[in-house]
């Protein structure tokens, strides 16, 4: 059996001050062995300090991903689960935007290549409930956020994922985009972006496998140009956190993920700002980051 993972995942944001969660519900199973299930948690409060983080992995750990009971398809859904002695969560999420499939043709959903899938169920959402994590507890009534959903046989070679919300004057404008270089064949491609911008009501379509990709990524920000869209998110010094991602095939990445970043978009003649509710995640192989790792091993 070849290996594969699966992940759904969260975030939300204080549109007043910069707070946040992260939430993470993962399997991966490597070639041949049992899966094993984790429960990850990051919370920021940047006013109390640096974000803290919470992790288990069981066979089966108590954690819920989806539809509340009675709900229709596409709408409230409930995120639940627990880090014993460490995390707690309870959220609804209440989608506002209908579900992004980032890859610009659905049947590469079902190809070989890329190895890994993604989408996002709410690239939009209002968020609703409590986070708890090493003694800092929030209180979401309806922040502004996402749910995601990837999975796939191998990782990226290297990824930058940079979401935005709460943006100033355009409260119903969101961002969600992914750029990555993969291995083919021994060789790493050059960037591609995949992901859209949502303006006035409008969704435009960003990348595509011949779009223009330009793309500078240090560990706590990053410019990335994607056709007619030209985006800038910085991290909050001591603000950013590295998981440990490992490969189902073997090896492990870094993610390196802010969740309370400063983020600018520009689209045409439209300059989009927000102080804190960006996103920079950026996963690599190298260790010389200088962001702290979370204490936890994946699995």
């Amino acid at each position: 059996m070849a290996g594969r993972y699966e992940s759904h995942y969260l975030r939300a944001v204080d549109p007043q001050r910069p707070r946040g969660a992260w939430i993470r519900h993962t399997t991966l199973q490597r070639p041949g062995g049992p899966p094993a299930a984790s429960s990850w948690c990051t919370v920021w409060d940047a006013e109390a300090g640096p974000p803290v983080t919470a992790k288990v992995t069981a066979p089966a750990p108590h954690a819920v991903f989806g539809p509340l009971d009675a709900a229709a398809p596409g709408g409230k859904f409930a995120v639940r689960g627990d880090v014993p002695g460490r995390a707690a969560w309870d959220l609804t999420v209440a989608p506002v935007a209908a579900p992004l499939r980032h890859l610009p043709h659905p049947r590469l959903y079902a190809a070989p290549l890329p190895r890994t899938k993604l989408e996002s169920p709410a690239p939009a959402a209002r968020i609703s409930g409590t986070v708890a994590a090493g003694g800092r507890e929030l209180s979401l009534d309806g922040w502004p956020g996402m749910a995601g959903h990837n999975w796939g046989a191998q990782h990226a070679e290297t990824w930058l994922w940079l979401h935005g919300v709460a943006f100033a004057g355009a409260p119903g404008a969101w961002l969600d985009l992914a750029v990555g270089r993969v291995r083919v064949a021994g060789r790493t491609t050059p960037w591609i972006a995949n992901g859209a911008l949502e303006l006035d009501g409008r969704r435009h379509v960003l990348g595509g496998l011949r779009a223009a990709v330009e793309v500078h990524a240090l560990p706590t920000s990053a410019t990335v140009r994607a056709g007619d869209a030209h985006v800038r998110v910085t991290a909050p010094p001591g603000q950013s956190v590295a998981w440990v991602y490992a490969d189902p095939p073997g090896g492990e990445h870094h993610a390196l993920n802010c969740s309370i970043a400063r983020i600018e978009v520009r689209h045409g003649d439209r300059t989009l700002t927000s102080d804190h509710g960006g996103v920079y995640e950026l996963g690599t192989r190298d260790r010389a980051h200088g962001i702290p790792v979370a204490p936890f091993p994946d699995p």
